[in-house]
């Protein structure tokens, strides 16, 4: 009976925020033309609590994406370039040396730096150093900053979405394969169809700019998180998802095209992540329980930076993808051997 109470309880629950979600996505299509996979998938990443990692090539609205994002939920929003310069106590923070005029006496108060905010654009993270990289990957993590001696907490919620660009790779520092796992997705932002590239110009050629009202605040979007986490799994989603992260590993798969091209498959946070973004998935749309279809269809987002390919790969030129794809079609579905 309590069972059923309360999967009646988060039915309602979730009924009453669906429609603020929806407002959400169509806010912000009111200024980003097509992209309806990447703005769910920022979406489910949110609601998961994960962080996204953003590539695409220059001028597709990578940067109008996110703060479109950030005014739809009137959330605090700080946009951080990153550059060969930037320094850690750029993104977290430093002391400062400040007099009590009043005694005279002095003291160091720490300055907190742009990391102190819910949603923050790390625009072009592979132009940064390693250690400034490291910096941010390590608030990410943990949520907080550690400076002095003293650890000061960040107001949840914390969303980091990091952009980077795949072209321009001279003085660049690619992210170690390490720290790309502390993303939960990595989304690629593709070139518009010929249909959209005309809606776009005529919406950015005009006169008027579309201003976004707020559409979810902070208190509710932290309980759609809360939310998320009771989204429910069933024992032969949790196997499925098991299945398709050991599938990955080479020597554990029975798929022959990561035999043939990975060399390093995804690790079991690879399985969490996938499992809350199914919930995340399945809440985006209206439901308490997590499906086949949720896993399939987060699954390229959330292992495309865990599986690592060999030298066969890079001179077969093939991509991530096309080890993914045949993965999801000869691993076992729920309830089949």
């Amino acid at each position: 009976m309590n069972d059923v109470a309360d999967s009646d309880r988060l039915r309602e629950k979730i009924g009453q925020r669906v429609a603020e979600l929806e407002q959400v996505r169509t806010s912000i299509g009111q200024v980003i033309v097509g992209q309806a996979d990447v703005i769910e998938q920022m979406l489910v990443g949110l609601l998961a609590g994960g962080h996204c990692l953003l590539e695409g090539v220059p001028g597709l609205g990578k940067t109008l994406l996110v703060k479109s994002l950030a005014q739809s939920l009137s959330l605090d929003f700080r946009r951080v370039q990153f550059t060969p310069d930037l320094m850690p106590s750029d993104l977290i923070g430093t002391e400062i040396l400040e007099e009590d005029h009043g005694t005279g006496r002095r003291y160091f108060k720490f300055q907190r730096g742009p990391v102190f905010t819910h949603i923050l654009l790390a625009d072009e993270i592979n132009r940064t150093p390693p250690k400034t990289q490291a910096a941010l990957l390590e608030v990410m993590q943990e949520r907080s900053v550690s400076y002095a001696g003293e650890t000061h907490r960040l107001e949840p919620p914390f969303f980091v979405l990091a952009t980077q660009n795949p072209i321009e790779l001279a003085g660049t520092y690619p992210l170690p394969e390490a720290q790309l796992d502390r993303f939960m997705m990595h989304l690629r932002i593709e070139y518009p169809s010929e249909a959209e590239e005309q809606s776009i110009l005529r919406l950015t050629t005009g006169s008027g700019v579309a201003d976004l009202e707020p559409v979810l605040g902070r208190e509710a979007l932290l309980e759609l998180q809360a939310l998320t986490r009771e989204v429910s799994v069933s024992d032969a989603i949790i196997e499925y998802v098991t299945r398709l992260v050991r599938a990955t590993r080479p020597d554990d798969s029975a798929v022959d095209a990561v035999r043939q091209w990975v060399r390093w498959g995804a690790g079991p946070r690879a399985g969490q992540a996938l499992t809350l973004a199914a919930k995340g998935r399945a809440l985006l749309r209206g439901r308490y329980a997590a499906t086949r279809e949720d896993i399939e269809r987060m699954a390229v987002p959330v292992l495309r930076h865990r599986v690592l390919l060999n030298f066969q790969a890079e001179a077969d030129r093939r991509r991530v993808e096309d080890v993914l794809g045949p993965l999801l079609d000869q691993v076992p579905a729920p309830g089949e051997r």
